[in-house]
């Protein structure tokens, strides 16, 4: 019996034996396998990213790997690989590179306070962006704009009106700029486990608004509380959004150029907020360090800084000199390829070195490019963002079947107010004309004049609009500004100051006309007001009945804007930045200090705050309850109150909780945004909306930059607005609010 047990278990051990070396067998040939698919490992999709990254950066020569860190990489034809131009953009839509969904500009979708609503525009964006790669790859086209690293989002601070590229912002507030942008990163880059779906970038790291026309030689100067309460949050938050790249800025920031700093590049993105994709330089920026700030001789010196501060690629023509710089021991090959490999990995993340069957995004085609879907989704997106100034007497929603009504106004009629900047190109396009028309109903009279110029005085003196204007039963008045005005420092062809806006005023000859409009005439006035930063309105919400703000609303903004006028959509849009009642309220320009700016620190009364923005519906809040008086400095509680639609129309309220340390030790904001809800309300209905309060949020910025919980009285405030005093004069629901002690 035992020389059978032995002889049973001789036998299963050499089955084992047999088994294990019958896989080892197979292994060996899976591997051979792989290497005869495969002519290089870094082309193996199955090895670990790393592997396949320093596998290919080890195979190219310098000169190879200095050339590939430049925006426009050229191909490598001994390895088959293709050139790729790393330029690209999707701020509202997929831009300059033709047919796309325009959606409403930035500043538009930062009006909506919807996060959600970008997710799904981002997803909408990438989808077209993806397709559009798809198609351009099959007909070998890699030229600008047809790549998939997306330079979006700017989530700098909209701190100062007189920026003409705040309207690329989300607005002026770090909580709002976080929620959207993190969402659209999320949105643009996807949710596949392994290929990002297309390369976000947050930008313009970090302290940067202004002015235009010295970004390429100003210093921005900011305090480590500024820094760190202000202008480095959203940063900070997109990196734990998985953002695929950052862009650091033109200007210098405390000495420092953006792109030529450690500490900002390296010791506060990389090693403090853990970013670990790739930094592009913004375009040309490299050669402001010997061009503009003068701290660097020469081209070979910028390039060497910017390596050696940690820039991945250069968007410009600097980085060749790399060659030289590393001929005259500025840089080591080391630093090249250690800066080069973030590149490469993002390009196996996008799957450009995978088999096409591998792609996930392959069967993304032309189908999806403005698609009737994405269509529906830009206005939306919309009519969501257009936010309702003044209603007086409730003199909106009009009727369709209005016996006579006049458009006049220069922005009625031009596709140019639609777009903003960084845009792309549609069919679609329904300029605000265009939707008017087509909301009233046949039978009713509609007359239509430009009647002014945008900016300046009319030629011809002959002015026949004004007289016909008034016969009518109601009058709306396009206004505004546009792109030509306002904008990046090359792009606002009519600014006389690089695009920014050094006044608020509206232009004088449109205001002299709504006078005229509005002279001797009882008739309604709707005043639509185009553009992407605040103006001085205060003369225009006298002489109108009704002001509509319709930022640059994109493809579909005249229909949005005519669902509004028209009562088919409930207006619920919301100021993301704002409106000062005129500069004298304003620190100087360039100043970079947050003291006396935006809703969390101005003293003064503003035209328009905040967070503000009316319905036809009227709603209230009552029933504040906290579930605990005290918390601990890592506690939590519960903040619930009931918000009411007190009329006979459904409606969107966006209820807002804002947060003050009354028992600070330092200076800290009067309040801050820290909570969002937007609620659907059925006529009269009612519902109870709860907020989680965790401690966390209570956190001030000390003077060192320091995030701090002290003991003491917080204030919690549920709003429809920045908390004003006007809140009731401007037709708000009057602010709730409750104490929590923090021990």
């Amino acid at each position: 019996m035992k020389h059978l047990q032995i002889f049973l278990l001789f036998s299963l051990l050499s089955m084992v034996a047999c088994q294990q070396s019958n896989n080892d067998q197979q292994n060996t040939d899976e591997a051979k396998t792989a290497d005869q698919e495969y002519e290089y490992p870094f082309l193996n999709p199955d090895l670990d990213i790393n592997e396949r990254t320093w596998d290919l950066v080890n195979r190219l020569s310098v000169e190879e790997k200095i050339a590939q860190m430049n925006y426009d990489a050229p191909a490598i034809e001994r390895l088959n690989i293709p050139q790729y131009n790393w330029w690209n953009e999707c701020l509202h839509g997929v831009a300059r590179a033709g047919r796309a969904t325009v959606f409403p500009q930035a500043i538009g979708m930062g009006a909506t306070f919807d996060e959600d609503l970008i997710h799904r525009v981002a997803r909408a964006i990438s989808d077209e962006a993806r397709a559009k790669y798809n198609l351009a790859v099959k007909k070998d086209i890699r030229m600008r704009y047809s790549g998939l690293t997306f330079w979006t989002p700017n989530v700098n601070i909209f701190r100062d009106p007189r920026w003409g590229r705040g309207q690329e912002t989300y607005g002026e507030d770090p909580y709002l700029t976080s929620r959207l942008g993190s969402a659209f990163v999320k949105g643009l880059q996807g949710d596949h486990p392994k290929y990002l779906q297309a390369a976000a970038c947050a930008k313009h790291y970090v302290v940067h608004s202004g002015p235009e026309g010295l970004r390429h030689e100003f210093d921005a100067v900011s305090t480590a509380k500024d820094m760190y309460e202000t202008y480095l949050p959203a940063f900070k938050a997109l990196v734990e959004a998985d953002v695929e790249a950052v862009m650091c800025a033109y200007n210098r920031t405390n000495g420092e150029a953006c792109c030529g700093s450690k500490n900002l590049l390296q010791d506060i993105l990389r090693e403090e907020f853990g970013f670990d994709g790739h930094i592009v330089s913004d375009c040309w920026a490299l050669i402001d360090f010997h061009d503009g700030h003068n701290i660097t001789a020469d081209p070979v010196q910028s390039a060497a800084l910017a390596l050696q501060s940690g820039v991945n690629l250069n968007c410009g023509d600097t980085y060749p000199y790399l060659n030289q710089a590393l001929a005259q021991g500025l840089v080591t090959e080391g630093m090249i390829d250690s800066t080069l490999a973030h590149l490469m990995k993002t390009r196996f993340k996008l799957g450009m070195f995978d088999p096409v069957e591998m792609d996930p995004f392959a069967d993304l085609g032309e189908e999806v490019i403005n698609s009737e879907e994405h269509q529906r989704l830009a206005l939306e997106a919309a009519q969501k963002s257009i936010v309702l100034l003044k209603n007086k007497n409730d003199v909106l929603p009009l009727s369709k079947d209005i016996p006579y009504l006049f458009i006049t106004g220069p922005n009625a009629a031009t596709a140019e107010v639609l777009i903003g900047n960084y845009y792309g190109l549609s069919s679609n396009m329904s300029t605000i004309l265009e939707g008017i028309t087509g909301a009233v109903n046949d039978g009713s009279l509609i007359q239509y004049k430009q009647g002014f110029l945008l900016d300046r005085e009319n030629v011809n003196p002959i002015d026949w609009t004004t007289s016909d204007a008034q016969q009518a039963d109601a009058i709306i008045a396009v206004i505004g500004i546009s792109g030509l005005l306002e904008g990046e420092e090359g792009e606002s062809i009519s600014s006389p100051t690089k695009g920014d806006r050094f006044g608020m005023n509206l232009p004088e000859n449109q205001i002299e006309f709504m006078r005229r409009l509005r002279k001797d005439n009882e008739k309604p006035i709707i005043a639509v007001v185009t553009g992407g930063s605040p103006m001085d309105l205060s003369e225009i919400h006298e002489l109108a009945d009704a002001v509509l703000f319709a930022w640059y609303p994109g493809e579909k903004g005249g229909k949005a804007v005519a669902d509004i006028i028209f009562g088919d959509v409930n207006p619920s849009g919301r100021l993301p930045i704002t409106f000062p009642k005129s500069l004298s309220q304003l620190p100087p320009y360039e100043d970079y200090s947050m003291v006396n700016r935006t809703y969390r620190y101005m003293q003064e009364q503003p035209m328009y705050p905040f967070g503000y923005g009316l319905s036809f519906a009227k709603f209230a809040y009552h029933d504040l309850k906290l579930s605990k008086q005290e918390i601990q400095k890592d506690g939590t509680a519960e903040l619930t109150v009931t918000v009411k639609n007190n009329s006979k129309i459904a409606g969107e309220e966006v209820l807002q909780l804002y947060v003050s340390d009354v028992d600070a030790s330092f200076r800290v904001p009067q309040q801050s945004l820290k909570g969002i809800k937007r609620v659907y309300l059925a006529a009269g209905e009612s519902k109870e909306i709860a907020f989680s309060i965790d401690a966390s949020i209570l956190e001030q910025i000390d003077m060192k930059g320091e995030s701090v919980l002290e003991p003491g009285y917080f204030k919690l405030t549920i709003a429809g607005s920045a908390p004003v005093s006007q809140a009731r004069e401007l037709g708000l629901s009057s602010p709730i609010s409750a104490s929590l002690k923090v021990l």
